[in-house]
């Protein structure tokens, strides 16, 4: 294992602020950073050799949000495009204009994966060990405050089941975190194994152009349909300035958001009964909405499935997607062999079976020399580790859409910033004032890929500050104007 001693030291500079991922988070905390503490120097290291993150790394068909874009664009950059679902490449060029525009993708330094960082308190400092360029070239930057934006999925691979006689199959398996552009699908028959969003945006897209794909679930998801364009969006944007047409849809959709939500929580008998009523308007009387489409777990138990202009239902009734619920006995030569005893023949099977989630990048921490096991931390304010000092972390919400907060923690943090620059203070360290607190899970959520990782994530507390909210209104107050000082935040010279 490489010691700090094998960087080259030669190669070192120092930054006030060093952001990691130049992602959707990334160029968010760098236009925060510039506009509310313009007088600190700062660079974006990044992974990978271009910028927008998950954007630009998911290639495959149909790609697209499951949140409007006028909660998951940027509080600061109105979403001028008609379609308020919009596609892959749409957000990618929405988060490089950002970038463009405000000079932050200057500031990129694209192939430097982090790999460590080491906090020191004596010089109130972390030392950023980094892997440059294919060859891995060794180098450190110092920085005073270390900003993880690199979100939480595994950009290597996803997850893939060990699914019995996978080796058998005689065409193609694809997952879609690797699709490239030689993958041929026109005239075929497609299975897609999977019943989350990658699912329900994939399997429509395709509908059109392959022979026949089935949806092959074990079990289902609740899906929803919606306008992918946002009328009343589109009418205010015509008769407003843009930027209060913005800022009113966007708290319309927050508001709307929060209140289905918590319908949800407290009536899921109701929300249930809503949600397949809609499924049953769009498939009709007599498709097996039972079977295919209502779930064993609550609403918002896990994450919902959004399908813009209803268009997976519109291909199910056009007889171009077969929906089938069962649980997978093998694979053979020629497709899949269910449990049942019956068969899915396919040329192309497309493994839409989840996400692999990894913190931090895979980076490791240490503080004055102590290694930090992050799952043996608490969360901050859902965003910095306790007993780890000048480190916070970006992470969105999993009931909402991910810039809503994203924009807030950047916002507390350049409070931050700001709080210990006027006060003469150079470390800023959580410290849990009740070490008796109870300690939960990261995120009460159900979804295969939350639980697989949840031991590895940091927990959260049984109140504040330790307590995670899923609420944009009372992080808002919280984050925003809430004071920066309380029992648990300690700065020091």
């Amino acid at each position: 294992m490489d010691t700090l001693a094998d960087f080259a030291r030669t190669d070192s500079e120092h930054l006030d602020v060093l952001i990691v991922g130049a992602g959707l988070s990334g160029i968010g905390a760098a236009w925060h950073l510039q506009d509310k503490c313009p007088g600190k120097s700062y660079a974006i290291v990044e992974a990978r050799e271009t910028s927008g993150g998950t954007w630009d790394l998911f290639r495959y068909p149909g790609i697209r949000s499951d949140s409007d874009m006028y909660t998951l664009g940027y509080s600061f950059r109105p979403w001028k495009d008609a379609k308020a679902i919009a596609d892959g490449p749409a957000i990618l060029s929405y988060i490089r204009e950002v970038a463009s525009d405000h000079g932050i993708d200057a500031r990129i330094r694209y192939g430097h994966r982090v790999v460590a960082a080491s906090w020191s308190t004596s010089d109130a400092r972390w030392t950023v060990e980094i892997e440059q360029g294919p060859e891995k070239r060794k180098i450190t930057l110092t920085c005073s405050f270390l900003w993880m934006c690199s979100g939480y999925y595994d950009y290597e691979a996803g997850y893939l089941p060990p699914f019995p006689g996978i080796e058998r199959f005689k065409g193609r398996i694809v997952h879609p975190q690797k699709w490239t552009d030689d993958i041929d699908y026109k005239g075929k028959q497609v299975v897609v194994i999977g019943s989350g969003a990658t699912a329900v945006t994939l399997v429509p897209a395709m509908a059109g152009e392959a022979q026949h794909v089935t949806m092959l679930q074990r079990s289902p998801t609740y899906v929803v349909a919606r306008p992918a364009e946002d009328s009343i969006a589109n009418r205010l944007r015509r008769r407003l300035p843009i930027g209060l047409a913005y800022g009113l849809t966007r708290w319309k959709n927050v508001l709307l958001g929060m209140y289905f939500y918590r319908l949800c929580k407290r009536r899921p008998d109701r929300a249930k009964a809503l949600i397949l009523k809609g499924v049953r308007y769009f498939l009709g009387p007599d498709y097996d909405v039972e079977t295919h489409f209502t779930p064993r777990y609550n609403p918002w138990d896990q994450r919902l499935c959004l399908v813009p202009d209803a268009d997976l239902f519109r291909a199910i009734r056009a007889k171009q997607v077969s929906v089938v619920t069962a649980e997978i006995e093998t694979f053979t030569e020629t497709g899949i062999r269910l449990k049942s005893g019956s068969e899915l023949e396919a040329d192309l099977i497309v493994t839409a079976t989840g996400l692999a989630l990894q913190l931090l990048g895979g980076m490791t921490l240490e503080v004055d020399g102590k290694a930090i096991n992050p799952a043996d931390t608490l969360a901050y304010k859902g965003m910095m580790y306790s007993d780890v000092p000048n480190f916070a972390v970006v992470s969105g919400y999993t009931n909402a859409s991910w810039t809503l907060k994203a924009d807030l923690v950047c916002e507390y943090v350049c409070r931050l910033l700001n709080h210990m620059q006027k006060n003469g203070l150079r470390q800023c360290t959580p410290r849990l004032d009740d070490p008796d607190m109870e300690r939960l899970p990261w995120v009460d959520f159900s979804s295969g890929y939350i639980q697989r990782a949840v031991d590895k994530f940091p927990k959260q507390g049984a109140r504040r500050p330790w307590r995670l909210h899923q609420n944009y209104a009372m992080d808002l107050m919280s984050l925003r104007f809430g004071s920066l000082r309380d029992k648990a935040m300690i700065f020091s010279r």
